[in-house]
């Protein structure tokens, strides 16, 4: 019975690591289709920044090429059911500000789906532009010290023209203007830096905290949203 049971929770557990594993690929084709969209339909990642950053981010999860190669040719195909960008805003408890960037090839499930959520929370929407002026589109670069000083790594990056620089316990983040981001990144890696991730995203001008259960309860629900297929990426100015 124990040996059954063992096997039991293994299959449980290699189920729930499927599953995780196909939404991430899902979230990551959806990306190089939109990136291909994006860049004028442009699939060769050395002429188009974005699809490039994009397919970067699905091999670092070990996305088949078979899969990288079908979500490029999506990008460049037109018909019923293609993937579209569309961005929400909205407004969490506490005050924090929402921006959520979702691919879909039908935005009124995704709507839909995502305002339950809202809904649920406390949370509410808000109308285009009534949060995204509080945000600011950056490149941000992800570099591990690797043994490096933050002072070490910071003069580099600011040499390379960085807006911004800040670290963590082994990270440095690099912030650059959106034009910038690839002539930093492909600059940082040829001064032999550890950078482990390069993306566009969106920096909050000023950050708010919140504090005891209510901080549970907007994880929790930024969660909840997070974990849908068609959402791509949700920001706000939580401070963490």
């Amino acid at each position: 019975m124990s040996g059954h049971s063992k096997w039991s929770q293994i299959k449980r557990q290699k189920e729930k690591t499927d599953i995780k594993r196909g939404l991430t690929f899902t979230k990551l084709a959806n990306a190089i289709t939109i990136a291909v969209r994006q860049g004028g339909e442009i699939t060769d990642p050395s002429q188009n920044f974005r699809l490039r950053l994009a397919i970067d981010m699905a091999r670092a999860s070990n996305m088949p090429k078979v899969n990288i190669d079908r979500a490029i040719q999506r990008g460049v195909k037109k018909g019923e059911g293609d993937i579209q960008e569309v961005v929400y805003e909205g407004f969490a408890p506490g005050g924090v500000l929402l921006i959520i960037e979702a691919a879909t090839d039908n935005p009124q499930r995704t709507i839909s789906e995502i305002k339950s959520i809202f809904n649920k929370a406390g949370a509410s929407f808000g109308q285009p532009g009534s949060v995204s002026y509080q945000f600011a589109q950056m490149g941000q670069i992800v570099i591990n010290k690797n043994g490096k000083s933050f002072e070490e790594i910071f003069e580099m990056a600011l040499d390379l023209g960085a807006e911004d620089i800040g670290e963590t316990e082994k990270k440095v983040i690099v912030y650059t203007k959106v034009e910038d981001l690839s002539r930093v990144r492909d600059n940082l890696l040829e001064k032999k830096l550890n950078v482990e991730d390069a993306r566009l995203i969106r920096k909050p001008n000023v950050q708010v905290e919140v504090g005891g259960e209510q901080l549970g309860k907007i994880k929790n629900f930024l969660e909840t949203i997070n974990s849908l297929d068609d959402v791509q990426k949700v920001y706000s100015n939580l401070k963490q």
